[in-house]
């Protein structure tokens, strides 16, 4: 994919991608968090099947989200609470093509707001070290390294992360 223009615009005016909440059913969800794991299998020879996440988990409180640009789902991520104080993010996912675009850190903002408005202090997630990518997004974003909250990862291949969520979260 090539990330649509304006039309009648010079190359370098990128359409803005739209946010819109969705089930974690939703085919395009499914779709990209296959995706996803396509990704993680080939960083690390191993992954959890996001189809066996079960869908209540983003059910309000929480929140999943799929990013477009045009017609074309992008982008995922999702939110849900695990005490009344604490959110975690979980299956964020950006397709090769549309990086750099700064659909990543729109989706992580709208999760954010949508966490700190639902009453969460502390925002969590964990990805692979591999992934440098996305460890440079939550570092942009000020999340910090803390101990692992998930039983039995591996701290060689997994990171942890975390941030303080307030009135001013992005």
């Amino acid at each position: 994919m090539t990330m649509p223009t304006v039309p009648g615009s010079p190359a370098a005016i990128r359409l803005t991608p739209s946010v819109t909440a969705a089930p974690y059913d939703h085919p395009d969800a499914r779709r990209l968090t296959q995706a996803l794991r396509a990704e993680q299998l080939g960083l690390y020879g191993f992954a959890d099947d996001p189809d066996t996440t079960p869908e209540a988990d983003f059910d309000p409180p929480g929140l999943f989200l799929i990013a477009h640009v045009g017609e074309e789902a992008v982008g995922c991520g999702g939110v849900r609470l695990l005490d009344e104080h604490t959110a975690e993010i979980k299956r964020m996912y950006v397709s090769g093509e549309a990086r750099g675009y700064g659909i990543g850190q729109r989706l992580l903002a709208h999760l954010e707001r949508h966490a700190a408005s639902r009453g969460a202090t502390r925002i969590m997630l964990e990805t692979g070290r591999r992934n440098t990518a996305a460890l440079a997004l939550y570092r942009r974003a000020g999340y910090l390294p803390c101990p692992s909250y998930v039983a039995g990862r591996d701290p060689r291949v997994n990171r942890a992360m975390t941030k303080p969520l307030g009135s001013s979260s992005r």
